[in-house]
């Protein structure tokens, strides 16, 4: 696994439990080092037991970590660039939506050995779609929960979002887009402030 990913789960873990938590995940995952690099690579093993050792430490269920770090990466201050990122993707949230299929592609381009999953959206309504997420690690159907919550927040969305589970390698998001003007979106603007 890509250490960027697992530097992502390190940063969650101690921002929003703090440093001491993460400190007893890593030793309860049994790692031989105090943090992850970004840019190295690491056994995907490794992940899944700090993922294990993050469920047992907090108490909490894998899936709803990952759903939270899915919502920490874009709505961390420290981690505005993902935001922006995400938010060219469309002046709408159901833009947002259609910008999906797009996004390993644009990773690549920004990361070259960043293994994101492929998006597939499939349009069943104007406002029904499926999110199918493809990948061999599982749960990224739940970061990817959790990044649209925080999206639809961000586009003042009100939207239903449903895991329907996996099925082999895929994971499929249910989400029904129940009005897309609900509340004021957070700003955004293309240009950023000089030193921003």
């Amino acid at each position: 696994m890509h250490g960027l990913i697992n530097r992502s789960i390190q940063c969650f873990l101690r921002d929003t439990y703090g440093a001491d938590t993460w400190l007893r995940v890593a030793g309860e995952a049994r790692l031989a080092f105090d943090g992850f690099e970004a840019m190295l690579t690491y056994d995907d093993a490794l992940t899944e037991e700090v993922l294990v050792a993050a469920s047992l430490v907090l108490a909490r269920p894998r899936e709803a970590i990952l759903e939270d770090i899915g919502t920490y990466l874009v709505s961390h201050p420290p981690l505005q660039s993902l935001r922006r990122l995400l938010r060219f993707g469309g002046v709408g949230f159901v833009d947002f939506l259609h910008s999906l299929d797009d996004l390993q592609g644009r990773g690549l381009l920004a990361v070259p050995d960043l293994e994101l999953p492929q998006l597939v959206l499939r349009d069943h309504t104007p406002s029904c779609f499926t999110l199918v997420c493809r990948s061999p690690h599982k749960g990224f159907g739940h970061v990817m929960l959790g990044v649209l919550r925080a999206m639809a927040d961000d586009y003042g969305a009100l939207v239903l979002l449903d895991h329907q589970g996996a099925n082999g390698d895929c994971e499929t998001i249910q989400i029904d887009v129940l009005e897309a003007q609900f509340a004021e979106g957070r700003r955004f603007e293309l240009a950023t402030e000089a030193g921003a």
